[in-house]
């Protein structure tokens, strides 16, 4: 080999191993020939012990991309796929762009060149814009509409309490009553989706203080089959928050999770921290994350893009503004909650930055 080509072929390598696109080569029985350091972060494993592996053991994903692929070697016809869902190593799940592409060498073995582009942060970004969005869109209806409905309800209660006034018997006064109830119940109802109106009281706290509280409260009033387990972090840094606002969002996330199980289930109450993490349009250094999981039956699809607006609920008896509030109470904080949900896995995640200079007053 010439120095120029060898020169070359290290420039190649170095390109190879510093892309951020996971690159592997399978040869015609779909194991893998190469590896870059991209795709042996994204399967979790050294290229070492990859080689000669069929990519069938190292990933496991939607049973027509084995097809795919195979199809895409023996055919000489690439192909590519969007948003495809990956299980890898350890239980971590990936979404990736994938593109194959057939190489053709003459006097050589036909391989082919697989690319794996991950989108999981570009469709995290996206669907937290979007949850940002729809709470200060809900907020702005919510408002004008409780502006609109008030006026009129107060000058229902008070002709209610003037006919009171004047009519002679008991009997008749049972009927306005009755008006002046139903108008006080909407008032509160009104308030209750407008949220609380005072602005936060920050101070230092732990937020596993915070949490305890709510674990406190909900083992007193849930049924005896339900256990709540702790997974804390105990090194994470204290919360620049209003202990009272989080213990409510946390307290409506729990209610909601316990009223899914019914009599029996399990609750899982989990922190960690994460680091260089987006909220919205601004990035934060560090970032606590509560998480409640319960493994009930799951929240419907056709709820499930919806749940954070008011009125949305999947249960018979419920109001739908728990979830609504609590994204209004911790969004008052710089942070935003998130919700995934399958059968025997829901699980609600608080976002809270910790820098103090993030805080929203």
């Amino acid at each position: 080999m010439s120095s120029k080509s060898a020169q070359l072929g290290r420039i190649h390598q170095r390109v190879l191993d510093n892309l951020t696109t996971a690159v592997v080569v399978l040869d015609r029985q779909l194991t893998v020939h190469y590896m870059n350091p991209a795709c042996e972060m994204l399967f979790a494993i050294s290229a070492r012990r990859a080689l000669g592996q069929p990519i069938q053991q190292l990933v496991h994903g939607p049973a027509h991309l084995i097809d795919h692929l195979a199809n895409g070697i023996g055919n000489g016809h690439p192909f590519t796929e969007r948003e495809v869902p990956l299980l890898l190593s350890g239980g971590h799940h990936a979404t990736v762009d994938c593109t194959a592409t057939p190489l053709m060498e003459p006097h050589a073995a036909q391989e082919l060149l697989v690319e794996l582009v991950g989108i999981d942060h570009h469709l995290r970004i996206s669907r937290e814009e979007n949850l940002l969005a729809q709470n200060e869109a809900t907020r702005a209806v919510v408002r004008g509409l409780a502006h609109e409905i008030k006026n009129p309800l107060g000058g229902l209660r008070g002709a209610a309490q003037l006919l009171e006034r004047e009519l002679p018997g008991d009997d008749l006064k049972e009927y306005t009553r009755i008006i002046i109830d139903e108008a006080d119940r909407l008032q509160n109802l009104l308030n209750r989706m407008l949220g609380p109106n005072t602005l936060p009281h920050k101070r230092e706290l732990n937020i596993h203080t915070v949490i305890e509280r709510v674990h406190s409260l909900v083992t007193a009033e849930a049924p005896p089959g339900i256990s709540l387990v702790r997974d804390y972090d105990p090194s994470i840094p204290s919360l620049n928050a209003d202990a009272d606002q989080l213990i409510q969002a946390l307290l409506n996330l729990v209610r909601n999770a316990v009223q899914a199980l019914g009599e029996r289930g399990c609750i899982t109450l989990r922190t960690r921290t994460q680091r260089q993490t987006t909220v919205g349009h601004e990035r934060h250094k560090l970032a606590v994350t509560i998480e409640v999981v319960d493994n009930g039956p799951g929240i419907p699809p056709q709820i499930l893009e919806n749940i954070f607006y008011p009125m949305v609920t999947g249960h018979a008896n419920g109001t739908g503004l728990g979830l609504s509030i609590a994204q209004s109470l911790v969004s008052r904080h710089g942070g935003l909650i998130e919700c995934t949900s399958e059968p025997g896995n829901t699980v609600f995640r608080i976002l809270l930055p910790l820098e103090r200079h993030h805080d929203k007053h």
